[in-house]
């Protein structure tokens, strides 16, 4: 087993995160994958911006970004373009990356750079008291939706896809070893990678919609992860409140990057 504590700045802890959150556990399987990788933390950079999911740089011995919100890819985007041979790992929210940060999720996928970006998706806003966020499902009570939300939520993996993003995948916080594996996969990936982590939020998602305690929510999440292989026996009543987890899209694109150096050599060379 990795000793996580290198990757950790100690005098920092305990972390911010609830009992129960599902964030450690992301974070984890963040670890180990940078862990097998065998990068060197000198040439990895980790952005943020600012929730719950974005603390986490705060915790960790690399280049560390905290930003703004909603502004992690848009910060990622910059330092990438900047210094190339750093692997950037953005680090966000749901309602960090789909609501405020949303456009800079479509055009940094659009573009294909190559950041590979974790969503901790707990489904809620919960570091600013539990307002619903994109990816909250219809119906889900929150402290701005006391009535049931009515807006449809987000499929956050079929937007990166359809945005551009040549590698997508989902996990759970249930599954993390499976979790780690897709992360490690998304950042070896040249290009935009999107994995979406589902985790839980038992203080204000969990509490208000009486799904119990964090425990009980990795039991739900056990018995409603399906893969793409075994969705696809299933009808469309039978997949109403489950989830696929799995690698859902992979392809090789320009990186806007390496296109970038190459135009800067073109116009070096006048041509």
């Amino acid at each position: 087993m990795p000793d996580l504590q290198t990757y950790f700045r100690t005098e920092h802890m305990p972390t911010i995160w609830c009992a129960g959150c599902g964030h450690g556990i992301v974070l984890g399987a963040v670890l180990r994958a940078i862990d097998r990788l065998g990068l060197d933390k000198d040439r990895v950079a980790i952005v943020s911006g600012i929730g719950c999911a974005s603390r986490a740089p705060g915790y960790l011995d690399f280049n560390t970004l905290h930003t703004t919100h909603g502004r992690a890819l848009a910060f990622a985007t910059g330092l990438k373009m900047a210094r190339p041979e750093l692997k950037v790992v953005a680090v966000v929210g749901d309602g960090d990356l789909a609501a405020i940060g949303g456009n800079h999720f479509i055009h940094a996928a659009r573009r294909n750079i190559d950041i590979a970006t974790v969503c901790f998706n707990n489904e809620i806003y919960g570091m600013t008291s539990g307002q619903y966020s994109p990816m909250t499902p219809t119906t889900k009570l929150a402290t701005t939706a006391p009535y049931g939300n009515l807006e449809r939520n987000f499929d956050l993996c079929e937007l990166a896809k359809a945005a551009g993003a040549t590698f997508v995948a989902r996990g759970a916080a249930y599954y993390a070893r499976t979790l780690s594996g897709l992360i490690e996969q998304a950042i070896k990936h040249k290009g935009f990678s999107l994995v979406e982590a589902v985790s839980q939020c038992p203080t204000y998602y969990g509490r208000r919609n009486k799904l119990g305690a964090g425990a009980d929510m990795l039991e739900w999440q056990r018995t409603h992860a399906v893969t793409a292989e075994k969705a696809t026996g299933l009808s469309r009543e039978e997949m109403a409140d489950r989830f696929i987890i799995g690698k859902l899209y992979e392809a090789e694109a320009p990186e806007y990057g390496e296109e970038y150096g190459k135009l800067i050599e073109r116009l070096k060379g006048g041509r």
